[in-house]
């Protein structure tokens, strides 16, 4: 369809383009093109290319690459939806021992923001030294050995999946606490959510940017804009003041004291540094990025760096200065003097209430961006997982389809396989991000300490064959940062391990050294075929005595008169025609008809009392092998070929499962000779020739092939053929 138009024939799609634009195919002419193709397509096809677009030549790879600006919000969602809960997190566990504890939130906040900070510096250094994309698995793997490298790995796949399920049931959350009719629908619209994100993932990394940018910018600038107009009433005098500040927090626990309140003041921190999720996704995606791509990776992790730092500072400053009090039900917590039927709301929206004014246009903008922005930061984990299992697949462990790019030059099996993980997880826990919250950043952690303990070594050894004082010192300043990252993040996961694992964090650690072991069976599979299959040095293969022709009949038809001319042509040493009598009635009509059409070919009835006929035809072949081991049995299959799905549902059921149990069988070779049917026909002819003219209008006139041997060229003497 162009213009409205629907074309029928490639002669006119290809007249209807030159018209539009003359002989040259510019991007008209190639959409004049590709709709008459469109027009021939399957049904299968067709649903494809409406849904996920026209694929793209691997040529046209460059352009998918991700400018700046869409890079931030394909890649940033993750880190920068963490200000809408990070706050909200410390102020939770701190609510434990009641509002005496609120005190140590700008410490705890400070302690986060000190920790991005090194992060986003370390991960800086990443970008520039491993631009491939590998990130942290490809800094373990060359640093430090495969096992710290599948260490990572796992620790990100799991960090992946979980970023997906998290974000997408907190979106979820918040969509049903604005409509409450939704109530009770929460796993159904977040697995609908998923499918969603998927959909434009598979469409191509510019189409998925260019749909994310327009939210994740939204929401910048509704906190960047509450922030301001915040600040700016505060400093006015004007009174900024959340709706939960006159009630007062019942506490959980009121005997903390001593390493009672050390603990849960690390449990706090804990919880603040889920404000770094996400900052690594950046360092895995360096491919993705317009060339120079190290630079502009580095620039994109920096402006992330700083706007989330910004944003989560001034959201905990608000949240303090307007008294936001909230309460964790789950450990006990409760807020005395609230109304009956009080539902608590969350540190954002309470801010956005006191600073806009309850159900303002600014309050419900800053809902709606923020329930935006959390489900959006599942699409973080969209371009980091795929990539990172390519890169897996290419070394050997994980399945090589995972290393294959998709119509729209993405991985588009990786996207799936993490929708259909993060769609389980959000099944088991109900999607509850409360229930999930507890299995996060584990996995992040993990690849945080050994990534940057990989780079400290990664500088070492430049370090001892680098001579240029001036690089030596810029070494010496990255392996400074990369060595301050990993005793930082070091001591965050052991807060982490220790405070969370109770919690739900031990189900992370049971699943990596699971993953980890997959992974390793995976790649000890590969190795293992690989030299199973190697040619011995100097191998000669040596050839088979005899061939042994055995063709497999049903019925005389088209098809195994095809079959019986091919195995004929091929002229073995032996040729039998074979069939399983399962009906005599119908064995004896095949007998006289073979014999009415005078076949030149012996036709062998085997019985089968009990109608099977895989096992009789296995026991025929296998008596030929028994009495000539040196020979070779090649067994034809005739199978006719249908044009559309449905049929292939009615017909080779038999043959299929025939096929599989022969190709079990040791020399034995097996030959479908297809036939195609009048239906395969017309719509094999149909694509044929739509395609090969689109293709011969787009590349233009192409050098001529070679004749094949013995073939005349015209105006050439003829040679004779031996």
């Amino acid at each position: 369809m162009c213009n409205g138009t629907l074309f029928r024939s490639p002669r006119k799609a290809r007249d209807a383009a030159e018209t539009l634009h003359g002989p040259a195919p510019d991007r008209r002419v190639l959409a004049a093109l590709a709709a008459y193709h469109v027009a021939v397509a399957s049904v299968p096809d067709l649903f494809k290319r409406l849904f996920v677009g026209r694929a793209l030549p691997s040529d046209r790879l460059g352009e998918t690459e991700l400018p700046k600006k869409l890079a931030l919000p394909v890649f940033a969602s993750d880190a920068l939806s963490s200000v809408a809960y990070a706050t909200e997190e410390i102020l939770l566990v701190l609510s434990i021992g009641g509002l005496a504890l609120y005190h140590y939130a700008p410490y705890l906040a400070g302690g986060v923001v000190l920790l991005m900070l090194v992060v986003v510096a370390s991960y800086r250094q990443n970008v520039h030294a491993y631009p491939s994309g590998g990130g942290d698995y490809e800094v373990a793997n060359t640093n430090l050995g495969a096992p710290a490298g599948l260490t990572v790995a796992s620790a990100l796949l799991v960090d992946y999946v979980l970023t997906v399920a998290v974000s997408i049931s907190a979106g979820v959350a918040n969509i049903t606490s604005a409509a409450r009719g939704l109530a009770g629908h929460e796993i159904e619209i977040a697995v609908v959510i998923v499918a969603i994100i998927t959909f434009l993932n598979l469409r191509g990394l510019r189409e998925s940017g260019k749909a994310f940018a327009l939210p994740t910018y939204g929401f910048i600038l509704g906190i960047g804009v509450l922030l301001l107009y915040g600040g700016y009433s505060i400093l006015t005098g004007h009174t900024v003041r959340a709706e939960s500040a006159d009630f007062t927090v019942r506490p959980a626990d009121t005997k903390l004291a001593g390493l009672a309140l050390v603990f849960l003041l690390l449990r706090a921190f804990a919880s603040g540094c889920t404000a770094l999720t996400g900052v690594e996704a950046i360092s895995n995606g360096v491919p993705a990025f317009q060339k120079p791509k190290s630079k502009n990776a580095a620039t994109t992790l920096a402006m992330m760096g700083a706007i989330a730092v910004s944003m989560f500072i001034g959201v905990t400053v608000l949240a303090l200065v307007a008294d936001v009090h909230v309460v964790d039900p789950d450990h006990g917590g409760q807020l005395m003097g609230a109304p009956a039927g009080y539902d608590q709301r969350t540190v954002v929206a309470q801010i956005a209430a006191a600073v806009f004014g309850n159900n303002s246009p600014g309050f419900l903008y800053v809902q709606v961006v923020t329930a935006l922005i959390l489900v959006l930061a599942a699409n973080t984990a969209f371009n980091g997982f795929p990539v990172l299992g390519s890169i897996l697949a290419h070394d050997r462990y994980l399945p090589r389809q995972l290393r294959t790019r998709g119509d729209r030059l993405v991985y588009s099996n990786g996207i799936l396989l993490l929708a259909g993980f993060a769609c389980l997880l959000i099944v088991a826990f109900r999607a509850s991000p409360t229930r999930l919250i507890q299995l996060y950043i584990v996995g992040v952690f993990v690849s945080f300490v050994t990534s940057q303990t990989g780079m400290v070594k990664h500088w070492t050894r430049l370090l001892r064959t680098e001579r240029d004082p001036a690089v030596r010192r810029r070494m010496y300043r990255s392996r400074v940062i990369n060595g301050i990252g990993a005793c930082f993040t070091a001591v965050v996961l052991t807060i982490v391990l220790v405070t969370k694992f109770a919690k739900g964090a031990w189900i992370v650690v049971v699943a990596m050294p699971l993953i980890f072991l997959t992974m390793r069976a995976i790649r000890r599979h590969y190795d293992n075929v690989s030299v199973e299959l190697a040619p011995e040095p100097g191998e000669v293969t040596t050839l088979p005595a005899r061939t042994h022709a055995v063709v497999l009949v049903s019925k005389i038809h088209k098809p195994t008169l095809r079959a019986l001319a091919y195995a004929r042509a091929t002229r073995p040493s032996t040729l039998v025609a074979l069939s399983v009598n399962v009906d005599d009635a119908e064995s004896g009509a095949l007998q006289e008809e073979w014999e009415a059409r005078q076949i030149p070919v012996p036709l062998v009835l085997l019985d089968s009392p009990y109608r099977e006929i895989t096992d009789p035809v296995l026991d025929y072949v296998g008596s030929i092998r028994l009495e000539s081991p040196r020979d070779v049995v090649i067994v034809y299959v005739p199978q006719y070929v249908v044009g559309h799905w449905w049929e292939k549902t009615l017909h080779n059921q038999s043959a299929f499962f025939l096929r599989n149990a022969l190709f079990n069988t040791p020399g034995v070779m097996v030959t479908s000779v297809p036939y195609r049917l009048r239906s395969a026909r017309d719509a094999g002819d149909g694509r044929a020739s739509g395609g090969a003219e689109v293709r011969r209008f787009i590349r233009g006139p192409q050098p001529a092939l070679p004749e094949p041997p013995g073939r005349e060229t015209p105006g050439a003497a003829s040679a004779p053929v031996r």
